[in-house]
């Protein structure tokens, strides 16, 4: 265990980036967190850095009968993203997932609705945009988020994460800008082994973490 919850992860986080803020490498910030469990992460960033905190909303593609295993991804409007070696070990293509990805693209939509509640995606050309997540195993929604984000034009991208896969960190290095992500256990397994209270998250804490966020980061 290297963390007593998401919230302590983000103090944490938020120690690093400030530093880079510090140094004029994070102008201009807006923090986006990949919800659920990336919001109470993402508020204590947003409160360090003084920026302005929103979703970004992305649903993990899961294999048939074993749906923690993630062999794709959807973020926004997008087509699906599929890790293709994944699928080649699983015997699988995307015509075989579809019924699953069209089910996560509803699951996006609602929760979009919900979190946003009629309030427009920000505002991100321009700018630095800090992506937030409790922690990176294969990395595949953050690489569909990351994607999603460049349509958007921002000035930078920034994956930010308390723990994550060596391997995975490696390789979103080509999506991202900077990937920040100060712990990288080499036994890496999954992400909740590295937090005593990992508790799944409702609708209600994410909303509650946002208007939070958003109340000491307007900006």
């Amino acid at each position: 265990m290297l963390f007593r919850d998401r919230r302590q992860a983000g103090r944490e986080l938020a120690e690093e980036l400030r530093k880079l803020q510090d140094g004029g490498d994070l102008p201009d910030p807006v923090v986006l967190a990949l919800p659920r469990g990336g919001v109470p992460v993402a508020r204590e960033v947003a409160h360090a850095l003084h920026a302005p905190l929103d979703v970004l909303v992305v649903r993990k593609i899961g294999a048939p009968h074993h749906e923690e295993y993630g062999v794709g991804a959807l973020a926004g409007d997008g087509e699906p993203l599929y890790d293709g070696a994944a699928l080649d070990r699983l015997g699988l293509g995307p015509d075989d997932l579809a019924p699953v990805a069209e089910r996560e693209r509803t699951e996006l939509r609602r929760r979009e609705q919900r979190y946003r509640q009629g309030r427009p995606a920000p505002e991100v050309r321009g700018r630095t945009v800090i992506v937030v997540d409790d922690g990176l195993a294969t990395g595949s929604t953050a690489r569909a988020a990351l994607r999603a984000l460049r349509r958007r034009a921002p000035a930078r991208t920034v994956l930010a994460v308390p723990v994550g896969a060596p391997e995975a960190a490696r390789a979103l290095r080509s999506e991202a800008d900077l990937v920040v992500c100060p712990h990288r256990p080499d036994t890496f397994m999954a992400v909740g082994q590295w937090y005593d209270d990992f508790e799944q998250l409702t609708d209600d804490d994410v909303l509650d973490a946002l208007h939070a966020g958003r109340t000491v980061g307007r900006g």
